[in-house]
């Protein structure tokens, strides 16, 4: 009864700790925030490389000193919430840093080192007792050992599930910066456009309402509309 609620025990603590790690992963590079961490105005949480890289992908056209902008100021917008972010003349590094967070990230990481926090590795279907460490590049699905040289996967490629996971997952940070970017300059060009309309719209209303005016003003000068009188034609 003991064991069962030792196990009942540790099984929540993890499942706490895995939910705190959730909300502890950047949007930008989804790995754990790497410090420093900056806190947007909407409330959310960046690394501050990670807002950089934002920054320069919404604006390719600042100039830039090894690999930072150097230009002051400018806005990109929150990868969470679409918030507009305005920066002053420090650039990111006006932005606040979350030292909540920060502390947080330490204490979770001293505690995911204890021996009982230690995740298990997934294991083989085919092969109970051997873990999954590396990836059929064929097949596109993780598994054993056993099974490339053995299973269904002796004919295939593989690659270490570790060197595999790193480059996909730098892939699809470079991805939803690019997007994040991409969709910044979208915006902006969805304003211009908003506001070309609203100024050619201004334009026809002005245009219509002079067009009217001098209407108004030949209609009565030609006496059209007077009972019993014969329009005058104006010189040319």
């Amino acid at each position: 009864m003991s064991t069962s609620l030792n196990y009942k025990s540790f099984s929540k603590e993890q499942q706490t700790m895995d939910t705190l790690e959730k909300q502890l992963i950047c949007p930008i590079c989804l790995e754990m925030f790497t410090k420093p961490v900056v806190i947007l105005p909407c409330q959310h949480n960046l690394c501050r490389k990670c807002a950089s890289d934002i920054f320069q992908a919404s604006n390719p056209y600042l100039p830039t000193r090894g690999g930072t902008t150097v230009a002051s100021g400018g806005r990109f917008r929150c990868p969470s919430c679409r918030h507009e972010v305005v920066l002053d003349r420090h650039g990111v590094y006006g932005l606040q840093r979350n030292l909540l967070v920060e502390n947080i990230i330490d204490i979770y990481k001293q505690e995911s080192t204890r021996p009982e926090r230690k995740s298990e590795q997934p294991m083989c279907e085919e092969h109970e007792d051997e873990r999954i460490n590396i990836y059929c590049l064929s097949c596109e699905v993780p598994t054993c050992s056993m099974c490339k040289v053995f299973g269904a996967h002796k004919d295939c490629q593989v690659a270490p599930l570790t060197h595999v996971f790193q480059r996909q997952k730098s892939e699809l940070s470079d991805g939803i910066a690019v997007l994040v970017g991409s969709n910044d300059r979208v915006q902006g060009i969805i304003s211009q456009l908003e506001e070309t309309c609203r100024i050619v719209e201004e334009c026809c209303r002005r245009q219509k309402q002079e067009l009217c005016e001098k209407f108004d003003y030949l209609y009565a000068a030609g006496g059209w509309g007077v009972k019993g009188h014969t329009p005058v034609l104006l010189p040319k």
